[in-house]
């Protein structure tokens, strides 16, 4: 009998591998960052073949630390960044170039250009997504056009485009399945969000031959099996959803109006609306959930993404030296009562929702010769949860539903400074769980429930448990004041690089 999952979490600067047992429960983890390259401004990369090279060590690692062979594995479960493309060699298995990463904006000019020829609307009611470079399809018709070579071999079936799931699925199964599922599939803006399949309309939009594109799965579905040489025996591939999807069912929010926040290098709410997908009139995404095979069933949400989140504390540590580690930006934000009217806007990439300004760019107002670094430390924590507590308020909106609680996840999460004002400034509870590597563990739930591991839905939900709840203590006067603030410095932020 089995006793364990295999989740493969492979995200943005890290590759991770974590096995679960039946109780939900980490027993074992193992992760390995890798390089991010940045060849000009705007520009981020990452090398696909370093990314599955990690990725596998991570696997094999963790198995090993739990003292697991490949037979006491049920099914594999992959998680990963979403919108980051590749493409590769059919023939070959090598990536014709770096990965595009979803972060990248060289493609702000081609979707500023599609804007201005009055396709976003129609683009938005068939993909349920606004024209961002975030998004897949222009990567692709970038690499397209800038490989030489790669448009032809693409209209030939040469070539293979993936995201991240779709390259580790390929690489698992050593080339026998070119698979994505459906929440992936619904980052590209090339998939119809109510039939599910690709649009053709979007795929000529687009320059984008179907002959590059995957095969579009459910996301608890049994799709494939590894190679042998890989863990020693195959091991089922079960699972797949883009990490902000899987956190969410990690985070067991079934019912609509549940809403949780991933705060990792970016922060993405999502809130569960139902069976349908519901059209957002405060510029949020509409996305697919999950789908799954047994029971079958399909889950939309409303999401909004904030690019820089837990990123802006990696640059007070490395690009200006505040500290040597992450976990030190709470006790050094603490050694200050308030942040002293600072706030730092950390549009280094552009802005998110609900603002999707590619041209804003990172600023710090308010400084004076009092200024300290905690003070910065401060409002760099605080800008974490402003951005969040503008896409719950837009969220808020579009449900027609005040929220009851916000479920937490990500590393940021485990920060008690911030977990409290996240409650203080968005005026609801926020719940954080025993584990909080949710989006691993959503990988690993969708795996199970395709391979029998858990019975259902009912049983994932008595497995969550919560670890501390923040209640909100700001008087709303205070917690208007700050809001109004931070939309002034956003403002001052914004088409900086226009």
């Amino acid at each position: 009998m089995t006793k364990f999952v295999l989740a493969l979490d492979q995200g943005t600067t890290s590759s991770r591998a974590i096995v679960f047992d039946r109780r939900g429960r980490i027993v074992a983890t193992v992760q390995r960052e890798f390089r991010q390259i940045f060849p000009q401004p705007g520009w981020v990369e990452h090398d696909a073949a370093e990314i599955w090279s990690s990725q596998l060590e991570c696997a094999q690692s963790a198995l090993r630390q739990a003292g697991a062979r490949s037979s006491d594995v049920t099914a594999i479960g992959v998680t990963n960044q979403r919108e980051t493309t590749v493409i590769w060699e059919r023939a070959s298995g090598r990536p014709i170039s770096n990965a595009i990463v979803w972060q990248d904006r060289r493609t702000t000019e081609r979707c500023q250009s599609l804007r201005e020829q009055g396709v976003e609307p129609a683009v938005m009611e068939t993909t349920g997504l606004l024209l961002d470079p975030y998004f897949s399809a222009t990567k692709i018709e970038w690499l397209l056009d800038h490989v030489p070579g790669a448009r032809a071999r693409a209209v030939r079936g040469e070539l293979a485009f993936g995201t991240i799931d779709t390259w580790l699925i390929w690489n698992l199964t050593g080339g026998a399945h070119h698979v994505t599922d459906v929440t992936n599939a619904s980052r590209t803006l090339l998939l119809d969000l109510r039939s599910l399949t690709w649009s053709n309309k979007l795929l000529d939009l687009f320059n984008v031959p179907l002959a590059l594109m995957p095969r579009v799965t459910a996301s608890s579905e049994l799709v494939g099996s590894t190679v042998s040489e890989l863990f020693g025996e195959p091991i089922a591939i079960a699972g797949s959803a883009g990490d902000q999807q899987a956190a969410t069912f990690g985070q067991a929010c079934f019912e609509k109006g549940m809403a949780k926040n991933t705060i990792g290098t970016g922060a993405f709410m999502l809130m569960n609306v139902g069976p349908a997908p519901q059209a957002s009139t405060n510029r949020l995404l509409a996305t697919v959930g999950w789908a799954l095979e047994h029971p079958k069933a399909t889950a939309y949400m409303l999401e909004g993404s904030v690019f820089v989140a837990g990123a802006v504390v990696q640059w007070l540590r490395d690009g200006l030296g505040l500290f040597a580690r992450s976990d030190d930006v709470e006790a050094l934000a603490r050694q200050v009562d308030d942040a002293g009217d600072v706030f730092l806007v950390p549009g280094f990439v552009g802005l998110g929702a609900p603002h999707w300004d590619p041209d804003a760019r990172g600023i710090i107002v308010g400084l004076t010769r009092g200024t300290t670094k905690a003070h910065i430390a401060l409002a760099a924590l605080q800008s974490i949860a402003l951005q969040s507590a503008d896409v719950l308020a837009a969220m808020q909106r579009d449900a027609h539903q005040p929220l009851t609680e916000l479920r937490v996840d990500g590393g940021a999460a485990k920060n008690d400074l911030l977990m409290q004002f996240q409650a203080d400034i968005a005026g609801v509870p926020v719940v954080r769980p025993e584990v909080t590597e949710t989006t691993a563990l959503g990988a690993a739930y969708l795996a199970g429930l395709a391979t029998g591991f858990w019975s259902g839905l009912p049983e994932i939900s008595q497995l969550w448990r919560a670890e501390r709840r923040f209640e909100p203590s700001m008087h709303p006067s205070q917690r208007d004041a700050l809001i109004g603030r931070w939309h002034q410095a956003v403002e001052r932020s914004m088409h900086w690089a226009a």
